[in-house]
């Protein structure tokens, strides 16, 4: 009898493994985009594959030297919880850093960065 219950529960955890694998949370679409070449952008929006815990999430963006340019901080959309934006104030010409922390509706956190330029 036990031998049958360790394997209904290993056949439940198997059968959960593709859920969990889906719990992170990744960029769907960038603006500016990744690598892009654009005016000075009034914001950075952040589209990810699913919704966002709005209290851990973060979109902080950096110049060529590592410095922090933004001021304000980001915000999830209540809207549109797989949406992350922040404010950017007038940037001079140069190579800038977005870097994201998301974490998923059920606490699962993913984080990267990617790069975009001012002309």
């Amino acid at each position: 009898m036990n031998m049958t219950r360790i394997a209904i529960a290993g056949g439940m955890l198997l059968a959960l493994s593709p859920l969990a694998a889906n719990a992170h949370v990744f960029p769907q679409k960038q603006e500016p985009g990744a690598g892009a070449t654009v005016e000075t952008p009034a914001r950075v929006v952040v589209t990810f594959d699913g919704p966002l815990e709005p209290a851990f999430s973060t979109l902080t963006v950096t110049d060529a030297s590592g410095k922090q340019v933004n001021t304000a901080k980001s915000a999830v959309d209540a809207q549109q919880p797989r949406v992350e934006s922040v404010a950017l104030p007038a940037l001079p010409a140069g190579k800038y850093t977005v870097h994201w922390v998301a974490v998923a509706s059920d606490g699962h956190r993913t984080h990267g960065d990617y790069s975009f330029n001012v002309k």
